[in-house]
């Protein structure tokens, strides 16, 4: 592991620790979006986004993030989710984008996923959750060495003992063709 991995791990987990109280995740997801990821490919001649870092503790914010991720995984509400997730305005935040391309694949629309999954990763290249999600992508369509390079991924970013992990590792070991959507 890299020291710039050891690093924005520990960074996240502080982050975590004093943001408050443990909130339980369904499967690799979390009602918390992680802060962005910092723009390190920015030169200084180019002219910088307007800095998202600060919508983290936006309480509207927070508020939009979580009630859509409920219509995802409480209601399984994936259209109203995208439109919710839209809606923040923050759709190049990787928790953002990632949980969009989540809803587009729940919805069958494999195409408009892999877009959402791969501007997450452009967002974050770090991010677990997409790296998982993308990877369960990848097994429905067929795609077992792709599937496999995320999983190995994920070892890098998160470890073998990780949820996200477990749950492409899970999938992989299913037999081809068995129709399975994760």
């Amino acid at each position: 592991m890299s020291k710039t991995t050891r690093f924005l791990t520990l960074a996240v987990l502080s982050m975590a620790i004093t943001a408050g109280p443990v909130i339980s995740a369904y499967a690799a997801g979390s009602d918390n979006p992680s802060p962005p990821a910092s723009d390190s490919n920015n030169s200084k001649g180019k002219k910088q986004k307007k800095d998202r870092s600060s919508a983290i503790d936006d309480q509207k914010f927070l508020s939009g993030y979580r009630a859509a991720y409920a219509t995802i995984y409480d209601r399984h509400d994936y259209a109203n989710a995208i439109a919710q997730l839209k809606a923040l305005g923050q759709d190049d935040r990787a928790d953002v984008a990632n949980l969009i391309g989540y809803s587009y694949r729940k919805l069958g629309d494999y195409k408009v996923s892999q877009i959402w999954y791969e501007r997450a990763l452009k967002a974050d290249p770090a991010h677990v959750r997409t790296w998982q999600y993308y990877g369960l992508w990848q097994v429905e369509q067929g795609n077992r060495d792709q599937a496999q390079y995320h999983l190995n991924k994920i070892a890098q970013l998160a470890g073998t003992d990780s949820d996200e992990y477990r749950s492409l590792a899970a999938a992989l070991e299913k037999p081809p063709g068995t129709g399975l959507v994760y």
